[in-house]
């Protein structure tokens, strides 16, 4: 979305967005957190505090079990085990962009030079991405101001509810290739624009060598049916459903209750839908410094603590969906 003056801005958000905001009640601050919901001085520093060894982990299995899926698929010699592996490859992918969107916090490694290379070039490049510092700079807007004018994601925000048919369309395009296309096709069409052809080399040369890979394990067809149809369909359908429970049908706003929602993610919705702790995403949004690993603390203490009351925590992702979209108008 393109910047726009204050007066088209205003006008857009309310006619656009903040139809699923709850009233909440002000917050005072308490003994650990600021008036706005950030942590005390103290708190702060311990929650920011990065797991440099557990998170080198983390990135290790994140590259082991697309390699372990591949072989099982391998093993059993079945289509039915490509068909079962799309959306397992989907979500490890997903992990792969959650890391480096933890990178691009620089909260994945204390050194920068390790957190860039690990998190904004491997785990960046791997999923069909091209990992730069680019998305660092569009995500900052993001987080400084949530729906405002250089919001990159305000149209996929807006809207909501939404008629359950209109929803179902969006979600089909992501099923189908087309959402993904619209985000590959500039990269490739970089190629041939002088000054621009970085991503999109970069995109060519990590997906050779994935291929390279797939080949190497005596199966290079995989690569398409386990790597580029994952991205392309399942990815994007539960990408959308995520961004949906983010920030959908919110606003435009400082209290940060009424830019993000709140959910109570199970376990089911860990592992598929919002792995490392992305479902924590208030907490994310309260204070962008603390890593993934203690959002769930700080979403605790947001409750405990009143800043989060209860009537606007989702008991669950599909309660968020089904009240983001209805029958008719």
């Amino acid at each position: 979305m393109t910047a726009t003056s204050s007066a088209e801005h205003v006008q857009l958000l309310e006619t656009m967005t903040g139809a699923m905001v709850q009233p909440v009640e002000p917050f005072a601050g308490s003994d650990r957190l600021r008036a706005d919901g950030r942590p005390k001085p103290e708190l702060r520093a311990e929650l920011r505090t990065i797991a440099n060894v557990r998170n080198a982990a983390t990135c290790f299995m994140a590259l082991v079990m697309p390699v372990a899926v591949v072989a099982a698929v391998i093993g059993l010699n079945a289509w039915w085990a490509v068909g079962l592996a799309v959306p397992v490859m989907a979500t490890l992918q997903l992990r792969m962009y959650i890391i480096h969107h933890e990178a691009a916090h620089r909260l994945l490694f204390s050194n920068r030079r390790l957190n860039d290379v690990i998190g904004i070039n491997v785990m960046g490049w791997l999923p069909l991405g091209t990992g730069s510092h680019t998305y660092r700079r569009i995500h900052t807007a993001h987080h400084r101001d949530e729906f405002g004018p250089n919001e990159p994601d305000f149209l996929l925000y807006s809207f909501y509810p939404i008629v359950r048919s209109s929803f179902a369309r969006k979600l089909r395009r992501d099923a189908s290739g087309v959402s993904a296309w619209r985000i590959i096709k500039p990269r490739l069409q970089d190629l041939v624009v002088s000054g621009r052809r970085t991503m999109g080399l970069r995109l060519l040369v990590m997906q050779a060598a994935m291929f390279v890979a797939f080949a190497g394990a005596g199966a290079p067809w995989l690569y398409l049916w386990l790597w580029v149809v994952p991205y392309m369909t399942w990815y994007q359908v539960i990408n959308r459903l995520r961004s949906v429970a983010e920030h959908g049908g919110l606003t435009r706003s400082d209290d940060r209750r009424e830019t993000t929602h709140i959910v109570a993610p199970s376990l089911l919705a860990r592992l598929l839908i919002a792995p490392l702790n992305v479902g924590y995403h208030l907490p994310h949004h309260v204070d962008s410094g603390v890593p993934f690993r203690n959002l769930p603390r700080l979403q605790q203490i947001l409750i405990e603590d009143g800043y989060v009351q209860d009537h606007i925590v989702w008991p669950s992702y599909l309660a968020l969906w089904q009240a983001a979209t209805s029958p008719t108008d």
